[in-house]
Parts: structure tokens; C-alpha cells; sequence
């Protein structure tokens, strides 16, 4: 699965590939920020081919080199899931990816009607060779195999720690952490979901296992009452793994240590900088914390237990 492993191996890719496919509550609107800040980016460069760029459309002066000349080609996977992409539309700008993207192609000066969205597999979106689009977003863990094959721009969220459950256990309606350490907990031995656990819960109720599917399995057998693990992963888990399950909520202060998504993008591309540079930009004026709070946080989705 993929909780962030402390011996540095890159966390089971099986999981990364499948974790999206989850359903989750209704989608909620996102705040529109589209106005604010067009064009910024754009204005600003030129770039020229290079690397697995060199068959795209050449740039104009001021203009940025993209796949189809004056449009941005973004990739998601096919279906993609709340809260990611709401009701698998990711052109809405709903959900924490779609509203993301949607956001720094305003940044890069790309209106609406000029973004274009396609689909790929998670697997061939990280394989080395060409591709024909020009950002993908599947929630993308940056780790340094990846980066032999493909680009990365800075990251625009930072996985926290959650407990999945089922509806029938006792831990569904648990609102605080405080109510979590009298019931029996599964977590992976040598995780930051572990460390987190073991923190905020103690090891009086803690059962600790060789593997998330070992965790998973004595939830299913009723060894334990719900597990931890990093949040893109107890999404997947509660929509597409566990009979009833639930994400009861986000443990407070657990994204140290977590992995770090973001946006691939070909090897060498042109765009890896500029794309970055949105991200940060982002960051700084507060839009990926009020995204993250609006699709991740603070919602009926995922609450940060008390």
C-alpha cells in the first residue's frame, strides 16, 4: 500500500495504481479564484523544445510550449474519483485535483475554453517515452525512481494520516482522537501512519502488521475496529476495498513525513518550471490551503478529528 515506508523503498505501486478508484459523498463547490490571477505566468516566457518536448507544437514569442499550440492538454485517470474529480467531470474544476489544475492553468494564462482534459492509465503516465498531453494529475507521489522516467512539479498537497473503518464499528462515529485510543487500532510496522499512531493513540490498543492488506484483512475480520493510513489510500480503501467503509477523519498535525503529490509531466518538458512556479504561487496566496480545506478537509468527506 502506500504509506511512507522509513527504509526509503518507493511504497507499493499497486496501491498508487488503483487507489483512485473510490466513491465518495456529493460534490461541494469550489470557491471560484479564476479572475484573481489570469495570465500571471504566461507573460512572463518563452520556451524552446527540449527534451520530450521536441515534437510539440512550436511556441510562439510569450507563448508556452504545449502539446496542441495554444491550448493546455491535462490528463486524469479513467474514472476518476471524488474527491479528486467529482462525477468523473474533471473540466468542472471540482474535486482537489480538477479545481488544482484548473487554478494553475489560470495561472499560466490558459482560459477555460483552452484547456483541454484527456485520459491515461496511472501506469503509463510514469513510464518513460513521449506523451501527448502535457500535465497528468493522478494523485502522483514524487519519489526518485519516478523521477528517472518522468518530471514532477513542486508539490501541491502532502498526504496526511486518516482511519478507515466500516459503518458498523464502533469507531464510525468517533469524532476526537481522545475516543479512538480505547478501541483496538491496526496500523503498518515502519510507516508514518505508524509513527502518527503511535503518537496520538498510544500502543495500549495498537495491533501492528506486516502490511496494509494485513491491517485491512484483521479489520474485515474484526481483529481490529479501524486502521490507519495516509489519506489518498483510506479513500481508496473505504470506496473500493471494504464493504461500508468509511473515512472517520484525518488525525490533527500528521502530514510530517507524508508523501508529497504532484503533477507529472514528460520527461524534460518545457512546462516543468512554469508549472511549478503556478504551484507555488498557489501556495503562497493561500489558494492550495483553502483547496485542500474546501475537497480534503474540514468536510463530511474527511473531517480533522478533534
Amino acid at each position: 500500500m502506500c504509506s511512507t515506508q522509513h527504509s526509503g523503498d518507493d511504497p507499493d505501486t499497486s496501491t498508487r495504481r488503483h487507489r483512485d478508484r473510490f466513491r465518495t459523498p456529493a460534490p461541494r463547490r469550489r470557491p471560484d479564484r479564476r479572475g484573481r490571477r489570469h495570465g500571471r505566468l504566461a507573460e512572463a516566457c518563452a520556451f524552446a523544445p527540449t527534451g520530450s518536448d521536441a515534437g510539440a507544437a512550436p511556441a510562439s514569442e510569450g507563448a508556452l510550449q504545449t502539446v496542441t499550440a495554444g491550448k493546455l492538454t491535462i490528463a486524469t485517470g479513467e474514472p476518476a474519483f471524488s474527491p479528486w474529480v467529482e462525477n468523473d467531470d474533471p473540466a468542472s474544476g471540482e474535486g482537489f485535483e480538477a479545481a488544482v489544475a484548473d487554478a494553475v492553468a489560470t495561472q499560466l494564462g490558459f482560459a477555460k475554453d483552452d484547456v483541454v482534459w484527456v485520459r491515461s492509465t496511472f501506469d503509463s503516465a510514469i513510464a518513460p517515452g513521449p506523451k501527448d498531453w502535457d500535465l497528468n494529475v493522478q494523485q502522483f507521489s514524487i519519489t526518485d525512481e519516478r523521477k528517472n522516467a518522468v518530471d514532477f512539479s513542486s508539490s501541491d498537497y502532502t498526504t496526511t494520516q486518516a482511519v478507515v473503518t466500516t459503518g458498523s464499528s464502533p469507531a464510525a462515529s468517533a469524532t476526537t482522537v481522545e475516543e479512538l485510543k480505547g478501541i483496538p487500532v491496526g496500523v503498518m510496522s515502519a510507516t508514518t501512519s505508524y509513527q502518527v499512531a503511535e503518537d496520538q493513540l498510544g500502543t495500549a490498543n495498537l495491533s501492528v502488521y506486516n502490511s496494509n492488506d494485513d491491517a485491512v484483512a484483521a479489520l474485515q475480520a474484526g481483529q481490529v475496529d479501524a486502521i490507519i493510513v495516509d489519506l489518498p489510500t483510506a479513500f481508496y480503501l473505504a470506496g473500493a476495498v471494504l464493504d461500508d467503509g468509511k473515512v472517520v477523519g484525518q488525525l490533527p498535525d500528521s502530514s510530517v513525513g507524508g508523501d508529497e503529490l504532484a503533477f507529472v509531466l514528460p520527461k524534460g518538458s518545457a512546462l516543468t518550471a512554469p508549472v511549478s512556479e503556478a504551484v507555488d504561487a498557489l501556495r503562497a496566496d493561500g489558494t492550495l490551503d483553502e483547496l485542500q480545506q474546501t475537497w480534503l478537509g474540514g468536510t463530511a468527506a474527511a473531517p480533522v478529528l478533534k
